[in-house]
């Protein structure tokens, strides 16, 4: 019998999509715990991925599935969600940005009804830097206890850079980008090694032009529009190892590797959900330090405009609150 890292309960919300059906799929092979909920309105498609994860024969699993958000919710401990609207060809995350405000500002609700002893929760629908913040204001839960899924820049710049150089990604490390999930995101160099070697001393060389360089960045911001022009879908298949990864380190398991979308609150960036330099164990999310030379530092302060204008644009919607009424909302808001 696999041994699980937890027999606590974790809901995958939007489980009927493909980020959500391998998320549970993923969570089940990295033995999280027995016990999954899986949840989305569209329940002939969820109880589809639930007949196909039952065929799978895994030992030991207690799957269930429901498109009831209180059954889907009540003794929920860990919660991965979906369930926004995806995006399409042509779409920006932040076009997203009306339809899944709405959508995050109900779920952080309903998380405060139905689950307000949950211990940890992932946001992964797009623009999630904004979602995240909007589930953390109604959830009434502690910042360390909110992440999003910020990763796949980074993760991308590490592929970026392995193909250049025709290495294996192995040999490229620490490879990080932070401030927002979307194309104004600041993408470091100076975090990174190549064979051993500083990536800031590589750019301009011969074996990375700063042409190239900017090329790469480019790329890495436009990572998910290629996917989609590739498959002709939004990526799922990274979006669901890396979040499941995340929530695999609130519940004890290996340390996340990655930066994560968290809410930062500090003398330079204040009320605002970014991805930053963090460490994610069974006490929640906590911030590292993020340094970076004075252009990657202006970078991250033009990314976090480019936050703070997505929020105050969420503001004047209504969906949340003026800054000054976030503590009334939510508490652990300071």
């Amino acid at each position: 019998m696999m041994e699980f890292v937890t027999n606590e309960k974790l809901t995958i919300v939007g489980a009927a999509g493909m980020i959500g059906s391998n998320m549970a799929q993923t969570a089940i092979m990295m033995g999280l715990t027995p016990n999954i909920c899986l949840y989305d309105p569209y329940a002939p498609g969820l109880e589809g991925v639930a007949e196909e994860l039952y065929h799978c024969s895994f030992e030991g699993m207690n799957i269930t599935f429901t498109s009831d958000i209180k059954e889907a919710l009540t003794n929920a401990k860990y919660i991965v969600n979906s369930g926004g609207a995806a995006r399409k060809a042509g779409m920006t995350r932040e076009d997203l940005l009306k339809g899944n405000a709405a959508i995050a500002e109900e779920f952080g609700k309903n998380v405060k009804a139905y689950c307000p002893d949950v211990k940890h929760i992932v946001v992964i629908f797009n623009p999630a830097d904004i979602t995240g913040l909007i589930t953390l204001l109604y959830s009434g839960l502690k910042p360390s206890q909110v992440t999003t899924l910020a990763a796949l820049d980074s993760t991308r710049l590490r592929s970026e850079l392995s193909k250049h150089f025709g290495i294996a990604m192995d040999k490229v490390e620490n490879c990080r980008t932070y401030g927002g999930h979307g194309e104004q995101m600041a993408v470091y160099a100076s975090t990174a090694k190549v064979n051993g070697k500083a990536l800031l001393d590589i750019i301009g060389t011969d074996a990375l032009t700063k042409e190239q360089w900017a090329e790469i960045q480019q790329k890495v911001t436009k990572g998910g529009a290629n996917i989609i022009n590739l498959r002709g879908r939004s990526s799922f298949q990274s979006p669901s190892y890396v979040s499941i990864e995340m929530i695999a380190a609130a519940m004890g398991g290996k340390p996340f590797r990655w930066p994560a979308g968290t809410y930062v609150s500090n003398d330079k960036f204040d009320h605002i959900m970014m991805a930053w330099e963090t460490s994610i164990t069974k006490d929640g999310c906590h911030l590292k330090e993020v340094k970076g030379t004075p252009e990657e530092e202006a970078a991250l302060e033009k990314s976090y405009e480019h936050l703070c204008a997505l929020r105050d644009e969420v503001i004047a919607m209504g969906v949340l609150p003026p800054i000054a009424e976030w503590n009334k909302l939510n508490p652990n808001i300071k």
